[in-house]
């Protein structure tokens, strides 16, 4: 009789984490060092734009294997007694001069976390021509400029320079995801002498607390931008020294990129979730019509219990791959190319944020790979995006590179609003590349059709269908649910876990009449809701 061997386990624990709870506002993100800077800025009187940028620009000092001043994102904003929320698209672009013959294929496909073939050095995944336009801190710019407060610049980013001048805290979670790109990092030199020291990742120490590792020029440069602005990164010294270094390490990003480069604003598509609410969305180039294809299929999903039923799980499987065969087959570029089809492994970063009178602010923004390209530019401190990977590398084909081109991606913030105008309205999103869209909707659907709180929600077992072929599921739902789940299509119990990441990382705020509440995923271990003081 063959032995049977159980799927291994390496957790044994039953997580927690609090919701917070005020009425001042909150700030809620993946760091929590990130949030309490935003929460700070509430309570100096900003508001909740003045918040998420304090929040955005603290996040590029504590979470750097997520997102930064060399990244690209979006926001959705709804402010306070209005229906229509409004959308900051900083999305990525190619540069002008981006040019398919900088990327020959070898002829084999990409075996680890993509699905395009192969280009020769991989320079499309890492290094600098794996640059897009960064765009974050202009998305950052049009956010404050739209909806921010008179508050000074130099006082929103008195946290993040501070929390810069510190350096990044040197524990085991840092150390984790260094070493994940540390194969890549030592290919770099400004990368590998802050993040590999004597040529290997930090080691905290046995007992007592961690170091803290300076980002190069990261203070600096942030400092710079308190003083002259955030113009300054595209069109003054900061902007001349990013230009000298990509140019001196063979990038093609230049200063006609930088000074051309824009966040727009305009109104955010809607859709309808059962006839009761609108979802706000980041629209076309997002997972929003993925979502919207998601949410139609679930209109007659079973709604009876305290949860999700095995057969409302079920149904949910299937709808998410039929979703995602039609974008991965259907969906393209800008102008809706066919065939765009995107990488199974992204790292993001999520932060929602309300404020006291009601504005609810949702803002995705990313690097795109753990560490983006790996590039930190010397003169000023900043990693590099690797956005060029999210472009097919075959010349002519339905996502390919060209100079000035935008390429579909995963994110997906949204804003929530009762269709009767009254309450309760949510802000959502998630990190975890092509994870992300399962997370937000099943966050969604917990909370608008089975009434659960932002704290049971943050607890839910969850699925996940990151492309048409299969399923992966929580083990720890009930059996009922993973036999139905099995019955429906190929399933996969896996865990929920720091490390391999096998589902995204929500964050979401609900605002009632009378306050707010808001929690963060609670297997991540450095997320946190933050609520404002006074």
């Amino acid at each position: 009789m063959a032995e049977t061997v159980r799927p291994y386990r390496s957790q044994n624990w039953v997580l927690s984490k609090p919701a917070a709870r005020g009425k001042r506002g909150i700030v809620v993100s993946q760091s929590r060092e990130a949030a309490e800077a935003g929460a700070a800025i509430l309570e100096q009187g900003g508001n909740a734009a003045d918040a998420a940028v304090a929040a955005c620009f603290a996040l590029a000092t504590v979470e750097p294997w997520n997102s930064g001043l060399g990244g690209i994102g979006f926001a959705v904003v709804l402010k306070a007694g209005e229906s229509q929320a409004k959308v900051v698209d900083f999305g990525p672009v190619a540069p002008h001069r981006a040019d398919p013959a900088d990327y020959p294929l070898t002829g084999e496909m990409k075996k680890d976390l993509f699905t395009w073939p192969e280009v020769v050095g991989d320079v499309n995944i890492h290094g600098p021509l794996s640059f897009v336009t960064p765009s974050s801190v202009a998305g950052y710019a049009k956010i404050k400029e739209a909806f921010g407060t008179a508050l000074p610049l130099s006082d929103i980013l008195a946290p993040a320079i501070a929390l810069a001048k510190r350096g990044l805290p040197a524990d085991w979670y840092t150390t984790l995801k260094i070493a994940s790109s540390a194969s890549v990092l030592r290919l770099y030199e400004e990368s590998a002498r802050i993040y590999l020291p004597n040529g290997l990742p930090p080691v905290p120490p046995y007992q007592g607390s961690p170091g803290f590792m300076r980002l190069g020029q990261l203070s600096e440069t942030l400092e710079r931008l308190a003083k002259a602005g955030l113009d300054d990164f595209y069109r003054g010294d900061i902007a001349h020294g990013l230009v000298k270094d990509i140019a001196a390490a063979g990038g093609v990003v230049d200063a006609e990129d930088l000074a051309g480069c824009k966040a727009v604003l305009r109104a955010s598509p809607t859709i309808d979730w059962r006839g009761t609410h609108l979802i706000h969305t980041a629209g076309g180039l997002t997972a929003a019509p993925t979502l919207e294809r998601v949410v139609a299929g679930m209109d007659d999903a079973p709604i009876e219990g305290d949860g999700p039923s095995a057969a409302w799980f079920a149904q949910l499987s299937r709808v998410m791959r039929d979703a995602y065969r039609e974008r991965l087959d259907g969906l393209g570029a800008a102008t809706a190319r066919e065939g765009a089809k995107e990488p199974a492994e992204t790292c993001t970063t999520h932060l929602t944020v309300v404020d006291g009178e009601g504005t609810l602010i949702s803002v995705t923004t990313t690097l795109l790979s753990s560490m983006g390209s790996r590039v930190v530019l010397p003169s000023t401190g900043v990693l590099m995006n690797n956005g060029m990977m999210w472009f097919d590398p075959r010349p002519g084909s339905a996502n390919a590179i060209a100079p000035g081109a935008r390429p579909l991606c995963n994110m997906c913030p949204v804003v929530v609003t009762p269709k009767d105008g009254g309450w309760p309205r949510l802000a959502a999103g998630s990190s975890g590349g092509r994870r992300i869209l399962a997370s937000v909707y099943q966050t969604l659907a917990w909370q608008l059709d089975f009434g659960m709180s932002t704290e049971e929600t943050a607890h839910q077992p969850r699925i996940d269908v990151s492309g048409p072929d299969s399923t992966s599921a929580d083990a720890n739902l009930p059996a009922e649910t993973l036999a139905a789940l099995e019955k429906a299509g190929p399933t996969t119990p896996v865990e929920h876990a720091v490390l391999p990441i096998n589902f995204a990382c929500p964050n979401f705020i609900r605002v009632d009449r009378d306050g707010a509440e808001a929690s963060s995923d609670a297997a991540s271990p450095w997320s946190a809701a933050v609520a404002a003081k006074h």
